[in-house]
Formats: structure tokens, sequence, C-alpha cells
């Protein structure tokens, strides 16, 4: 398979929210940065207490195809699958807290 051809079936990334008013929202990861946070000027801006001004960032390695998230030295911190972490690479089916917001981490052909 050449190059060109396993980028365009490579797999893109989501985060779909499972808690509060906006649950079953998608937000795709079309972006090499991702940033999450109560800021409006965020990528994915939550309304939401828990969550700090720039809380996360979600890194995509379009190359290698794989995402990774990075804590922004936030209050309550981000946790993957219930563990706290300062970054982390994200699998398909990956639960993401951040504050009170729950999402789950996608992927799809």
């Amino acid at each position: 398979m050449s190059r060109a051809k396993s980028a365009s079936v490579q797999a893109r990334g989501f985060l779909v929210i499972l808690t509060g008013d906006f649950a079953q929202t998608e937000h795709p990861l079309a972006k090499d940065e991702t940033l999450i946070g109560r800021n409006p000027t965020t990528d994915i801006t939550l309304l939401d207490e828990g969550i700090s001004r720039e809380h996360a960032l979600i890194l995509r390695d379009e190359a290698n195809g794989c995402f990774t998230i990075e804590d922004l030295q936030s209050t309550n911190g981000t946790k993957v699958n219930g563990k706290r972490v300062r970054s982390a690479d994200l699998a398909h089916g990956d639960s993401i807290e951040v504050g009170h917001t729950r999402f789950r981490f996608e992927l799809r052909s």
C-alpha cells in the first residue's frame, strides 16, 4: 500500500461528551493541537467550574496516527481511565475526565 493511500484510510480522532447537558456531543480532533478549557477561545469550550481556563491539550501525530493528551498544570487535573495523568497516549475507548466532564476517545476510519 502506498504512503498516500495509507494516510487516507488513517483513523480520525473524536471526543464524545458522556456527561451533562451536552452528552453525546462529538468533537472531531482534526487539528494538530486541540485545546480544552473554560476560556471561550479554546477549541473545546466547556461550562464546567471544575475546569481551568486552559485545562488540557490533545496533540495529534498525523504521521503515526496517534493522539496524546497533556494536562496544562490544571488545578483539578486530567484523568485517563480514572488515573490522573500529566501526559498519556490515547487508545480507542479511553475515558477522559476534565473537571466534572467525562469524554470517550474514539478512533474512526
